[in-house]
């Protein structure tokens, strides 16, 4: 797939072009964050409970946890960008980017999905409860900035709050706007373009929830039956979905490919073993495993923050998920090693490591690209069909899966349904016309001469 740029004399290299810098620099972060934050979680469980004293219970593994996902996630990150910054794809790896491009129904949506994605990312700028930018007297305020303090209303020249509270907590900007417009004094509030955040509950007068789509009301998917945004938890929700899905693929694909390329390349009791111990493991229940650890997680005595719950899931799904993986790669490793060119290398006394990783992973990349995509999406439905289960992301965690659980007990408001529905099928369409686009661009047909 690819090569270090000091594999050939400078001279002999042709300058990489814009977009495929920015695929390696993407793809070595995004892989050495999750390799990184992987393995620091899980050294910083037993030393983070070893090292780090604390009179709650548990309380030193979570931080243990979260220290080492940081730290050496950041780590991994750094090394991934170097890793990119140097790398370059090879010919065979160019032309077959270039199909997928040719390819306009895979690549639009592709794109789509791409600014969607970002746009969840940026979620805060687009749906949030805080202001972007706050005008008063001449002064400009930042309340959206992670590093700006929260504003009460007594800065904004309110004693009390409309309820006759005194105004010693974060104003509500949303009111704070009305009243400037009121005031006619030359104060203005920049609100994002849905002025609600995914957990807030909106008791206005005058709304009864579920309420219909409301454009007045800056409700436009409507709210739940606990008057959260609708619109709201659908962004964040997405956000959710598809970080947890990208991170589940990149440690599928982490484990289930290095079994399988052992398996292959060493043969003998080896493959004879990791099948054996790959067929055991996938007759483990896999629901039953989820509920199982959800049940034990809850009976905790110590409350474990939502972020670790999720990791958690995250792990079980990982654990039970990366099987299939090792037999396409076990599959595809056992044929090309028995090629010329693995055999050249041998002779050359190049070491195994070199060999599965600048030989045959190259080669087998075809492989791993095809299901990328249709991992991703069995990771979507998968996530959604937990929640809808309540065996999923912990509450109050936006995810379609709840929204598809409130929809069908709230069938008189069918805005709820859906809009998780459409959102799935959309997202879910895409997902599937990339994937047909990837498997179209690497197909080794197209490139590879067979004797």
């Amino acid at each position: 797939m690819m090569q270090p740029a000091t594999d050939q004399p400078e001279t002999a290299q042709s300058p990489r072009a814009r977009w495929e810098i920015a695929v390696l620099l993407l793809v070595g972060l995004a892989s050495g964050f999750a390799v990184g934050g992987f393995l620091g979680g899980v050294l910083g469980a037993p030393l983070g409970g070893w090292l780090l004293n604390s009179a709650e219970p548990g309380a030193g593994v979570i931080a243990g946890v979260k220290k080492g996902f940081i730290i050496l996630g950041a780590l991994g990150a750094v090394a991934g960008l170097v890793w990119g910054a140097r790398g370059r794809f090879n010919p065979q790896t160019r032309r077959k980017l270039k199909r997928f491009y040719s390819i306009k129904r895979g690549y639009i949506s592709f794109l789509l999905l791409l600014g969607a994605f970002g746009c969840s990312l940026l979620g805060e700028l687009l749906v949030n409860n805080r202001a972007l930018l706050v005008s008063y007297e001449g002064k400009l305020f930042y309340p959206l900035s992670p590093f700006s303090r929260i504003h009460t209303g007594k800065e904004f020249g309110f004693q009390k709050d409309r309820s006759g509270q005194d105004y010693t907590f974060e104003v509500n900007y949303r009111e704070l706007k009305e009243d400037f417009a009121k005031q006619k004094s030359g104060n203005w509030v920049l609100m994002p373009l849905v002025p609600f955040n995914e957990y807030e509950n909106d008791f206005r007068e005058g709304l009864v929830h579920p309420a219909a789509p409301n454009f007045a009301m800056q409700h436009y998917l409507g709210t739940d039956r606990t008057g959260r945004d609708v619109l709201a938890r659908l962004l964040y929700g997405f956000r959710i979905t598809m970080i947890f899905a990208l991170v589940f693929m990149l440690m599928v694909y982490l484990i289930g490919v290095v079994v399988g390329c052992l398996m292959g390349y060493f043969g003998g009791w080896v493959d004879l073993a990791g099948q054996r111990a790959v067929e055991v493991w996938q007759n483990i229940p896999f629901l039953y495993m989820v509920i199982i650890v959800v049940a034990a997680v809850s009976d905790l005595p110590f409350t474990l923050p939502a972020w670790f719950k999720i990791l958690v899931l995250l792990a079980i799904m990982v654990v039970f998920s990366w099987t299939s993986m090792t037999y396409y790669m076990r599959t595809a490793v056992y044929r090309e090693k028995a090629r010329d060119y693995v055999a050249a290398a041998q002779l050359l006394g190049a070491s195994t490591p070199r060999i599965l990783l600048n030989h045959l992973l190259p080669n087998t990349i075809s492989t791993m690209v095809t299901f990328m995509p249709f991992t991703v999406a069995t990771a979507i439905i998968s996530i959604t069909a937990l929640d809808y289960l309540d065996f999923g992301l912990p509450k109050p965690t936006p995810s379609w899966g709840e929204l598809l659980q409130q929809g069908v007990a709230n069938l008189h408001a069918p805005w709820i349904v859906l809009s998780a529905f459409v959102a799935m099928v959309v997202v879910l369409t895409l997902v599937t016309f990339i994937g047909e686009g990837v498997r179209e661009a690497f197909d080794p047909k197209k490139f590879t001469t067979y004797e």
